[in-house]
């Protein structure tokens, strides 16, 4: 168990709550501080202001940098701070840096190790949410009021499941998966972006579940969430269409070799966050690398979560394993200090009452198009109960259900099909983690799963449709 840290104020947002419904004339209402609509398509984009800004000079912090990064001990000059590192990587979000300086920037975080920071993610992570398209927390507040499905220890708010991405497995795009599972008893907002290691990203797998048709991605926008919640208990997240400053350093990305901050302050941003009311309840990160375990956990402690789970496969897998043990670091909040701890202990298929199963068994590693058909026949409960890959998925659906709280509760009304036998049998870190994989295994065979994810096509192509009218009546 590592150290503590104070609670965070609670969020003004959800104390301020009413219990107003939400009115189609207040989702309608953008948000005041939306000042440019995004597309799905953004981050591919070049588009930037009609003028522009001011480029700043980051000479002197890369001089500092590398090869080496100065420390007080080693030198007269000033050492870096993980303040000065976000706030140089604050100007990538407005364009202010030039492509060489933030490619530079971007080598020597890599090659000094200080992309693995925890102080450094923690606050490159609030700068990313700084300048994200905001959503309307006042709304989402109300969402949770009176759509959250409170029981257990879960509060009715959002939840994420999302991987680092880059563990070279290729496996089948399994967090997306269970983030739609864990709709039917979870407000989930599942972040995610087209692949970058693999064959198949979460956003490429749902652009392609046509059945038969997909959701109206276009439509899912900071100023459309309250609404599209109305509907539904899930909504995909696209990334560019929340982080549009990301347009401005992707072509840099693109251009280097390695791997770079973004691909672990993705998952650490969440739009949900609202940098200064966060909505987001409770969450499970994957990581590629077990050294990053521990930093993903404390990076989440310095920004006030309080119930999260990192998780790394002992073969270096950013999921939960099903063919053996995995390493995980949970936020949980201590009831005597009300401080949050960090438990680092180990999960196995068989915590969960489950077999194991090799990762080729579960590999498909096929295109996006392939992959959706084979999510449909899960969410449909087409497949075998005992198929490795049902398996798998349900392991890291009940990890999620855990950590939320749901499963925390000592009755179970799930609705149709569920018999209420609650599993109360506890498990390494004190997860009933047997229970998770109850109720994960309820969300498919009940149909509530496709229920959810069928609603979330549904209210995104009327939102679509209406806007493509609207359109038409005006050019009209």
């Amino acid at each position: 168990m590592a150290g503590s840290n104070p609670p965070p104020p609670p969020p003004p947002a959800a104390a301020a709550a009413t219990s107003q419904p939400l009115t189609d004339s207040a989702l309608q209402q953008p948000p005041p501080t939306l000042t440019s609509p995004s597309q799905p398509d953004l981050i591919e984009s070049s588009a930037g202001p009609d003028q522009p800004p001011s480029v700043v000079d980051i000479k002197d912090l890369l001089r500092r940098l590398w090869p080496a990064p100065t420390t007080a001990a080693s030198s007269s000059s000033p050492a870096v701070s993980p303040t000065e590192i976000s706030d140089a990587i604050a100007h990538f979000f407005t364009d202010r840096i030039d492509d060489v300086q933030t490619g530079a920037l971007l080598m020597c975080l890599h090659f000094t190790g200080l992309d693995r920071d925890p102080a450094v993610l923690s606050l490159c992570a609030r700068k990313m949410l700084q300048a994200a398209a905001q959503v309307d927390s006042s709304l989402l507040a109300r969402v949770i009021q009176e759509r959250g499905h409170k029981e257990g220890n879960y509060h009715g708010g959002f939840c994420d499941i999302v991987g680092t991405g880059g563990d070279a497995h290729n496996t089948f795009n399994i967090s997306t998966t269970a983030s739609i599972l864990a709709s039917s008893l979870l407000l989930v907002a599942k972040h995610g972006n087209r692949a970058s290691t693999s064959k198949s990203g979460s956003a490429d797998l749902i652009a392609n579940m046509a059945f038969p048709r997909p959701p109206a991605m276009a439509a899912v926008e900071p100023q459309h969430i309250a609404r599209i919640y109305t509907a539904t208990n899930y909504a995909f997240l696209f990334a560019p269409s929340f982080h549009p400053g990301m347009r401005f350093v992707s072509p840099v990305r693109r251009k280097l070799p390695w791997r770079t901050i973004f691909n672990l302050l993705g998952p650490l941003a969440n739009p949900m966050d609202v940098h200064d009311q966060p909505m987001l309840e409770a969450r499970v990160i994957g990581v590629a690398r077990r050294d990053l375990g521990p930093v993903f956990a404390e990076a989440l402690r310095m920004n006030g979560v309080r119930k999260a789970m990192v998780v790394c496969g002992e073969e270096d897998l950013d999921e939960v394993s099903c063919a053996g043990p995995t390493l995980c670091w949970r936020l949980v909040e201590n009831p005597a200090t009300k401080q949050v701890d960090i438990d680092h202990f180990r999960l196995t298929p068989e915590d969960f009452g489950l077999a194991r199963h090799p990762l080729a068994t579960v590999s498909p590693g096929k295109e996006p198009a392939q992959n959706a058909a084979i999510l449909k026949r899960i969410l449909t409960n087409e497949l075998d109960a005992s198929e490795p890959l049902v398996e798998f998925v349900l392991l890291n659906t009940a990890a999620l259900l855990v950590v939320s709280g749901v499963c925390d509760a000592d009755a179970s009304d799930m609705g149709r099909g569920d018999d209420g036998a609650v599993l109360t049998e506890t498990g390494p870190g004190g997860g009933r983690w047997k229970e998770g994989v109850r109720r994960a295994r309820w969300a498919m065979t009940s149909g509530e799963a496709w229920r959810q994810w069928n609603a979330f096509v549904d209210v995104t192509n009327g939102i679509q449709d209406a806007q493509n009218e609207k359109s038409t009546t005006t050019t009209v």
